[in-house]
């Protein structure tokens, strides 16, 4: 593997941290306290064709490919905006831009992946469900076929984004249990909209990530159209991990863009911080150690996902390596945060210092867009071989 960058890759990385550095973390501290969605900063992003990078020229977008993607992601991260980055990428270019580009039809392309690259158009997506988690294959929520479409019953819950949304990635079942070949036959995605006579959804009041609302969603005989299809019908449980496997790769650059960021705060407070005579706080090794350990985690994580990502523009295998990198990440971002708090000490839980809005927010990432135990239960089963005990 070759890790330079050519010169695309590079201003792209300068592109996103010019962005990211003209809102800088009073943005973020202020958005995140009044838990308003992020709309200039997106817009600005969208604008320098950022949102576009992995997503086809004949669109709008750069027809690059994820590697790009998560180099921005990790830019525009470590300049402020943190793990919420790779969320606001997750929900766009990935739930929206991913599915259709791959799997919509001619109509989708044309009329929705501009308006997504263009930031005019925001998405969601609804899989969660209160019953299954990241039992996905468990699903209730149930599209019945309704003439030359479908009607669909259901409820999703931790859906990020519903309220900033006019489209929605929904997955549902189109074929009962009982009546498929397999525990992934039946499944289908659908692209519909969140203003839709029977969808309604209630906001969940959280700890972070406060700047993109999470919602349940209910669906009450929801009326779904013919076109509004994703993918292969009853098919859709393959299509869907191309989906899934790239919101990896972007949960995990916002994750390391978190790490680089906190990591630099506290060294920078460190430096300046005098308490024991005319030596900064840095130079003791009680706090250089933890924070070289943090900053090594990281690195790690970031490289295993430039594998990944790597991997999957060139159309190889590559969930092995999205899964693991996005485990490292969060368990070292986890860390990072926690002992950039702990080197700031008082200062470090004062909403000011920004520390503790990373740290908040970066504590999803350990049971969410997947828990650390299911990544461990797949490394153990498809890479270790060892037998499935669930």
């Amino acid at each position: 593997m070759d890790f330079r960058l050519n010169d695309e890759q590079r201003m792209m990385i300068e592109t996103a941290r010019q962005i990211g550095e003209s809102f800088g973390l009073e943005y973020w501290r202020k958005l995140d306290a009044a838990k308003s969605f992020p709309t200039a900063y997106w817009k600005a992003v969208c604008d320098a064709g950022l949102c576009g990078v992995a997503l086809p020229e004949a669109h709008g977008g750069s027809g690059l490919g994820m590697m790009e993607m998560s180099l921005i992601v990790e830019a525009l991260a470590a300049t402020g905006g943190g793990s919420t980055v790779g969320q606001l990428f997750m929900i766009n270019p990935i739930f929206g831009g991913v599915s259709i580009s791959r799997f919509g039809n001619e109509k989708m392309k044309k009329e929705l992946l501009p308006r997504i690259i263009s930031g005019d158009l925001n998405c969601c997506m609804a899989l969660t469900e209160p019953d299954a988690g990241t039992n996905t294959l468990e699903i209730k929520s149930f599209a019945a076929q309704d003439g030359d479409g479908w009607r669909l019953n259901g409820r999703k819950i931790w859906i990020t984004g519903v309220e900033s949304a006019e489209k929605m990635l929904v997955i549902a079942r189109t074929k009962k249990l009982q009546d498929s070949t397999s525990r992934t036959d039946g499944l289908s995605m659908f692209m519909i909209d969140v203003k839709r006579e029977g969808l309604t959804h209630t906001p969940i009041d959280k700890l972070g990530t406060c700047t993109l609302d999470s919602s349940s969603v209910f669906f009450d005989n929801v009326r779904i159209g013919p076109d509004e299809l994703i993918g292969t019908l009853h098919k859709g449980w393959r299509e869907l991990l191309d989906v899934l496997n790239t919101e990896r790769m972007v949960t995990t650059a916002g994750l390391v863009g978190t790490g680089e960021l906190a990591i630099k705060l506290a060294v920078d407070y460190a430096n300046d911080r005098k308490v024991f005579g005319d030596r900064p706080i840095s130079s003791y090794q009680g706090l250089q150690f933890p924070l070289a350990q943090c900053h090594v985690d990281v690195e790690s994580a970031r490289l295993l996902n430039y594998k990944a990502a790597t991997n999957f523009d060139m159309g190889l295998l590559y969930s092995n390596e999205a899964n693991a990198a996005k485990l490292i990440a969060a368990q070292a971002v986890a860390r990072a945060t926690e002992r950039a708090m702990q080197t700031m000490g008082g200062m470090g839980y004062a909403k000011e210092f920004h520390v503790e809005r990373l740290w908040r927010d970066c504590r999803l990432f350990r049971f969410a867009p997947v828990s650390e135990e299911m990544l461990l239960n797949y490394v153990a089963n498809h890479e270790l071989k060892m037998p499935k005990g669930y």
